[in-house]
């Protein structure tokens, strides 16, 4: 098959041992991937014999996929700091370190999360100036897609740390999504500014005072499957508490409307009627076509994806990195946090 050349690519490293369904799925997604575009080169870093065991059977652009051995693993239920400072052969850690060398452009996994997070904090590094790097996943909304920032890195953030989620989310919006001015709300329990808890109460004035973002205020639980905000801010423990509610109540739904439409006859002659338009509909809220949650703020880009990522999330993540990389994310982060502390210094 046709030869890909590297140069000009954007490199993306695949964990290709992290998630429930490792190497099968992330193996499919980067030859997915790769087969869809030519511009972009995917290192799958794991246990060689495995991955390449995989890849026969596919077809695909040779030059367009590269495997690097890494013999370890680090398994889910590891203590993460421990297991990257001792599993230095692991996926994770080798990968990350093309990442820091820059070898490669972005790492993706389905992996342990906390030892994504503590690799991309360790390994790959902030972003001078950032103080907390958070996860940052697109989340599924009537009105289209919002940013939940931050939904798993940091459960204990400070407000100095939500003001910088704000800017982060709002540069990443702007310049993947190509949302203008894009709206930016704290998560409340209330409209009212004096509402919240006392993380809310005192990071609710440090926004209003951001000129460089669009601060709409409150946003209400309720408010962001309506996509009242186009970056939904809070301290990771909430945000959690949200992405995971949200996934479930998708999920049940889904079965329950399945269900409902398969009871009786003439409940599926309409199912085969409205098929079509609820087809759309469902796909609309499917979140794994918009790819994994980034880790924003580091030197290089970390993405990481559900554990029961399949292919099509993986090849989704890898897109993900294509345009992270075009428009350039962490320049524009850099040069807004860097702004930022200057004109406070003034």
């Amino acid at each position: 098959m046709q030869q890909s050349q590297e140069a000009g690519s954007t490199k993306v490293v695949l964990d290709a041992m992290g998630g429930d369904y490792a190497p099968a799925e992330p193996v499919k997604g980067a030859v997915d991937a790769v087969c869809a575009r030519g511009d972009i080169t995917v290192i799958l870093v794991g246990q060689e014999d495995v991955v390449r065991a995989e890849l026969s059977k596919y077809q695909y652009p040779s030059g367009q996929i590269r495997v690097v051995h890494a013999e370890e693993v680090i398994e889910t239920a590891e203590p993460p700091v421990a297991a990257i400072r001792t599993k230095k052969q692991s996926s994770i850690v080798v990968g990350m370190n093309l990442v820091k060398k820059k070898e490669a452009d972005a790492f993706v996994s389905a992996g342990s999360s906390g030892a994504v997070l503590v690799g991309g904090q360790g390994i790959v590094g902030r972003i001078r100036g950032i103080e907390r790097p958070p996860l940052a996943p697109l989340i599924p909304t009537e009105k289209g897609v919002s940013l939940l920032i931050d939904c798993g890195a940091n459960v204990d953030a400070r407000p100095s740390h939500l003001v910088q989620f704000a800017k982060m989310g709002s540069v990443y919006v702007e310049h993947v999504l190509g949302v203008k001015r894009p709206r930016v709300a704290i998560v409340n329990i209330g409209a009212e500014e004096e509402k919240g808890n006392a993380l809310v109460k005192e990071t609710f004035p440090l926004l209003k005072e951001c000129a460089d973002i669009n601060f709409v205020g409150s946003i209400e639980a309720r408010e962001i499957p309506r996509g009242e905000a186009d970056v939904i801010v809070c301290e990771a423990f909430v945000g959690n508490v949200i992405l995971k509610l949200y996934e479930g109540l998708s999920a049940t739904l889904i079965d329950a409307i399945k269900k409902g439409m398969m009871s009786t006859l003439k409940s599926k002659i309409g199912a085969a009627l409205a098929l079509p338009a609820l087809k759309g509909t469902l796909k609309s809220f499917d979140a794994t076509q918009y790819g994994g949650a980034p880790l924003l703020g580091l030197n290089g880009l970390v993405v990481k994806t559900h554990g029961s990522a399949k292919a099509g999330e993986i090849t989704n993540s890898i897109f993900q990195c294509v345009t992270f990389k075009e428009q350039d994310i962490n320049g524009r982060i850099r040069k807004n946090i860097l702004s930022s502390a200057e004109q406070e210094g003034m």
